[in-house]
Parts: structure tokens; C-alpha cells; sequence
């Protein structure tokens, strides 16, 4: 049963996490983290970005609760599991198959062709209003129409 409910707390983290991930993007990356944020936005001339530092910012949040919770597996390790684990699908989507920051990812999976449309609907803006689809994993269909 304990298995059944750290399986369960993880799977909702990531879900979670997804959530969380578009409300931070949309009133704060652009917001006030915008300054940072831009960098995302703009044509880059380095492999990394101002925008990774959030990357780490969670990173951390997710080692520490694994961390604390380390000897006992409780619900603080499987949410820090579930945010990495979150971080890592987030990388391998964004970064790795929207970007193209890797060249060898590529795929004609219908699902993951409306994640880069949605993501490139988003990236058209240029500035920090008028954006739509600040999600990653969930696609609405009326953002890709």
C-alpha cells in the first residue's frame, strides 16, 4: 500500500509541477522575472541562458527534499523525486526536441509535433506581453488553431 501512495505522490507532483509551472511563466517569468526570463526569448549566442538559473532554482528545492527525507523514503522524498523526475521530462521536451539545443532528437509523434507548435505559437511574440501558451505538457487544442 505504501508503494501504491509514493507512486501516486509522485505522479501527482509532476502533475503539479506542470501547473505550477505555467502560472510562474505566465504572471512571473512574464512579469517580474522577465529581466531574466528575456533570454529565453531572444536569439541566444551561448548555450546557456539567464532562463537555466530557474532550472537550478528547482534543482535544488528537489535535491533538498530528498535530502531530509533521505533515510526514512517519507513524502518529502518522492515530491523531490517527482519534481526532478519532472525537471528531467521538462529538459528532455524543451531543451532537448522544442529547441533543439541536442540536434538528435527528432519525432513525428502527433503529440509531441502540438507541444512545438503550442511552444513556437508561444516563442512568436518576441516581447514579455501578447504571449499565449505558457504551458508545456498539456495542449489545448484552440492555442494550436
Amino acid at each position: 500500500m505504501n508503494y501504491l501512495i509514493n507512486v501516486l505522490i509522485l505522479l501527482l507532483t509532476i502533475i503539479i509541477m506542470e501547473c505550477l509551472s505555467w502560472f510562474i511563466h505566465k504572471y512571473l517569468f512574464h512579469g517580474p522575472l522577465w529581466f531574466m526570463h528575456k533570454s529565453h526569448h531572444q536569439k541566444s549566442h551561448s548555450f546557456f541562458e539567464w532562463n537555466d538559473l530557474f532550472a537550478l532554482l528547482f534543482a535544488g528545492l528537489s535535491l533538498y527534499l530528498m535530502y531530509i527525507d533521505r533515510n526514512d523514503f517519507g513524502y518529502r522524498f518522492f515530491i523531490g523525486l517527482g519534481i526532478s523526475l519532472y525537471g528531467l521530462i521538462y529538459f528532455v521536451i524543451h531543451d532537448w526536441f522544442v529547441h533543439r539545443r541536442f540536434k538528435t532528437f527528432k519525432s513525428n509523434n502527433t503529440y509531441l509535433r502540438a507541444v512545438r507548435k503550442a511552444h513556437k505559437i508561444h516563442h512568436k511574440n518576441q516581447g514579455k506581453d501578447k504571449s499565449r501558451a505558457f504551458g508545456l505538457l498539456f495542449v489545448r487544442k484552440d492555442v494550436l488553431k
